[in-house]
């Protein structure tokens, strides 16, 4: 088992970032940020997509524990529509970030792209989720808190099976918009109703 990083720097407090839910069909998008002591470790602390949902709730548990400070956010469907998935993306981080109570002096986010916080430095790190311990930290709080929302609006509306697919484009997720039509909780921007008529008929 490969233990996640600490720190990328040697004395900065440093807050993990990343997102869930940039590429479903529904709901919101979720960003969460984190920072720990630099003396934190754990040994299953890991990319929230290698973990079993069980897994992730019990971390979960253990990330607000343990964590100097962590705050999750979320940009609506609605927002998505109007400013993209990339920019509501950003904007949960920043969000997310705000929300902290200590400020961090370098920002860590999963990924290749972030819009500039403030005055704070940034690093981009591609697949950074299995790399530093806290936006591994980040990417199971930012899942697990826009899973139970997914759970939530599923009872609303059942038949689109949102508390197993979350609002991913899932083969059944697809052919149920198929068939009953777009929710309000549906990403209008994403023309999803036109690309499973080509699909379906």
């Amino acid at each position: 088992m490969v233990m996640l990083l600490s720190s990328y720097t040697q004395n900065m407090i440093e807050a993990g970032c990343d997102e869930a839910g940039r590429g479903a069909l529904a709901g919101p998008v979720f960003a969460a940020a984190v920072i720990f002591h630099n003396t934190f470790t754990h040994p299953y602390l890991n990319d929230s997509k290698k973990l079993t949902a069980k897994l992730r709730y019990e971390l979960r548990y253990i990330i607000e524990k343990e964590a100097m400070a962590y705050a999750v956010a979320s940009v609506d469907h609605h927002t998505i529509d109007q400013i993209n998935i990339l920019n509501a993306s950003f904007l949960a981080m920043h969000q997310a970030l705000d929300q902290l109570h200590v400020k961090p002096g370098m920002i860590l986010v999963d990924g290749n792209r972030f819009l500039q916080y403030e005055n704070i430095p940034h690093k981009c790190i591609i697949r950074g989720d299995g790399i530093y311990l806290s936006i591994a930290a980040a990417s199971i709080l930012a899942k697990t808190y826009r899973d139970d929302y997914m759970i939530k609006i599923h009872r609303e509306f059942p038949q689109y099976n949102w508390s197993e697919n979350k609002g991913y484009a899932t083969a059944d997720h697809r052919k149920a918009v198929y068939t009953h039509g777009e929710s309000p909780w549906h990403r209008k921007s994403f023309h999803l109703s036109g690309q499973l008529k080509i699909k379906f008929e």
